[in-house]
């Protein structure tokens, strides 16, 4: 049984449709993440799923039974958009989110307190929301969104307005989360990031979703056969006249003492050909099969999707 499903979710907007039969499975404790360029229908589904607006058909299913408003107070969500008072006290805004979401007074404090003093923002606890910066202001909605311990946790661009350090601070919490239970929705423009947390994605474009799975599975359907070989620089190799007709030349590049060239091999051809026609003629230093990054793969599936 899948942990969440949406299940043929359509929703239209005056004239454009915004979700076209989207459905999509998140296995119990994923990192899932839902990647599409601007406007493919991202936003939309996770307003679907957080009932902040509702489809007009297709269902949604919670640990195997329909989605209702009562699950809510089960659901952590971080939009994008920034969503606090400017003119409160940082302190008294988090108590104020953490009491909505049915915490004491007592625990509420405790629990921001320790939040606080581990993003080190514990010096703004009495300083208004409006003098936070960007990232200072994401932290906050951060713990406020993680702090009554939901089982779903989504996240819409978290790192927005973060530096690198801080961004890989957000990161280990969030694969803290799921270390302790959580399933995650990650919903990012960022690959290098879904292929550093995610373990799951499914990826939407003009408001159909057009691939999903677990990542790794998908990087390697989407493996062309290309294998790099690097070799330390020496006699001066013919590429083309050593590998024949059975390989083709992606690139060959060359860089102090090292040669990475990378070839696609015939369908037909063993993968240790290529290793055996160098073995003789140069230095090996690695050989391995190419699998294409989540960026290469996102391009190619959102230009072929024109």
């Amino acid at each position: 049984m899948s942990f969440f499903v949406a299940r043929n979710i359509v929703k239209n907007y005056a004239n454009h449709r915004a979700l076209d039969d989207v459905s999509i499975e998140l296995p119990e404790r994923a990192v899932y993440g839902l990647l599409g360029p601007n406007g493919a229908g991202k936003t939309t589904l996770i307003r679907i799923i957080t009932q902040i607006t509702g489809p007009d058909s297709g269902t949604l299913f919670f640990k195997g039974k329909p989605l209702v408003p009562a699950d809510m107070t089960r659901i952590g969500y971080l939009p994008e958009e920034r969503g606090l008072y400017k003119k409160m006290k940082v302190g008294d805004q988090a108590l104020y989110l953490a009491r909505l979401k049915g915490l004491s007074r007592h625990d509420a404090i405790t629990q921001l307190k320790a939040w606080f003093e581990k993003f080190e923002i514990q010096g703004w606890w009495d300083k208004k929301v409006e003098e936070l910066s960007k990232g200072m202001a994401q932290k906050v909605q951060f713990i406020t969104t993680v702090l009554h311990k939901p089982e779903l946790l989504i996240f819409d661009e978290p790192f927005s307005g973060f530096d690198p350090i801080n961004v890989e601070l957000l990161k280990n919490e969030i694969l803290e989360l799921r270390r302790q239970g959580a399933t995650i929705i990650f919903s990012t423009h960022n690959m290098g990031s879904v292929e550093e947390i995610c373990s799951h994605i499914a990826l939407i474009n003009k408001s159909r979703k057009i691939v999903e799975g677990p990542i790794n599975t998908i990087r390697e359907t989407y493996a062309n056969d290309s294998y790099r070989i690097s070799i330390k620089t020496g006699p001066e190799l013919d590429i083309p006249a050593l590998t024949g007709s059975e390989f083709e030349l992606i690139s060959d590049q060359t860089e102090g003492s090292r040669r990475d060239i990378i070839l696609q091999k015939a369908a037909d051809v063993p993968a240790n050909t290529l290793l055996n026609r160098f073995l003789d003629k140069a230095d090996i230093l690695s050989y391995e099969k190419v699998i294409p990054s989540m960026n290469d793969i996102f391009i190619k599936l959102v230009k072929s999707n024109v």
